[in-house]
């Protein structure tokens, strides 16, 4: 069924300063060049502002300092990408809808399901699981022996949730993605490699969301922790004894070696490999495809290989692109020194 709004109602909901006539009606958001009159689109900055000005969008979400004359409805706010997704929830958040537990779904002994649940074909579920109410499991979904969800998760098709491991409220774990899988421990024997049990968990706390086939490991023993809010993009790594703060964005193809700290409100770019046994302080960013080799005070940006102070390695980079020509440079400085050297003799 589609939403409507009115346009007061929306500056509300994203806390703006509304400009135009506060009764008009919105029915949906969507890009500058595919809204409709009856769409509400944004602008994150003023150099969108022939897009705007072409748009047939009905109504604007804008920055607070937007400099040009506005000709239609529009909604002023300090941050438009913020104000855009939360007007995106309103529209498009789906409700939980009850369904049941489907006949073809196997349960395992002496669980506890709510009855306001949505399991649906072909799940596994084993023995002692704990799944509170508004929990929607998707086709394929395996759940190990004493493992708990928490109210209003949801997880995706074919996630898998080994034994023991415990999901917070409201966490969306993505298809494909593995929790609890063993953590990647052995010792060199004389005959080759000797596995170390990993007897520990994996606990997700509340609001995290993880994205499709990625992959956190559960402790050799204790815990690997995932914190308040954090979220996780797909194809990401996450090994064992890992500690990830309340808040964190960990983008595609990252990997966090084992037993690394990684403290509250941290970007990690794509492609951003950790090294196992250290801290990465609290406020950090770290830049696409950088490797992290110690340890990180917080609020630090670093980027590189090694990962440095960003400004640093920024020079780095435009001194590579020079190399060919600092090397001519180099060999014809020798030349010169070796004709002066012949003169002298």
């Amino acid at each position: 069924m589609m939403k409507s709004i009115s346009i007061k109602e929306a500056a509300q909901i994203v806390s703006g300063k509304l400009i135009g006539d506060e009764n008009l009606r919105l029915s949906g958001i969507a890009s500058l060049s595919d809204a409709t009159s009856k769409d509400i689109s944004f602008a994150v900055n003023e150099r969108l502002k022939e897009k705007v000005e072409r748009s047939k969008a009905g109504a604007f979400l804008l920055p607070e300092n937007w400099p040009n004359e506005i000709n239609k409805p529009a909604i002023l706010v300090k941050d438009p990408y913020l104000g855009y997704a939360l007007l995106a929830q309103y529209f498009f958040d789906k409700p939980f809808e009850k369904k049941g537990i489907h006949q073809s779904a196997v349960i395992g002994k002496g669980c506890e399901i709510s009855e306001n649940v949505s399991i649906g074909p072909n799940v596994v579920i084993g023995n002692n699981v704990k799944i509170e109410g508004l929990v929607t499991i998707h086709p394929g979904v395996v759940i190990g022996n004493n493992c708990k969800i928490g109210e209003g998760s949801e997880i995706f098709p074919n996630v898998v949730i080994y034994e023991g491991c415990r999901i917070g409220k409201r966490v969306r774990i993505h298809g494909g993605a593995v929790i609890g899988a063993d953590g990647f421990g052995y010792a060199q024997g004389p005959h080759g490699m000797v596995k170390i049990p990993q007897v520990g968990t994996v606990i997700i706390e509340d609001d995290v969301e993880i994205g499709a086939n990625s992959t956190i490991d559960r402790a050799a023993f204790g815990e690997t922790r995932i914190g308040k809010g954090t979220k996780i993009d797909n194809l990401v790594m996450i090994a064992h004894n890992c500690q990830i703060g309340a808040h964190c964005a960990i983008v595609s193809q990252v990997g966090i070696s084992g037993s690394t700290k990684v403290g509250s409100g941290v970007m990690l770019a794509g492609q951003v490999g950790i090294v196992g046994h250290i801290e990465i302080g609290d406020g950090v960013k770290v830049g696409a495809k950088s490797g992290v080799p110690n340890s990180v005070p917080a609020g630090q940006i670093v980027s590189g290989i090694p990962a440095m102070p960003h400004r640093k390695w920024l020079r780095v980079i435009n001194s590579m692109k020079r190399l060919p020509e600092l090397i001519k440079d180099v060999r014809n400085i020798k030349k010169a020194l070796e004709r002066l050297q012949k003169d002298d003799k």
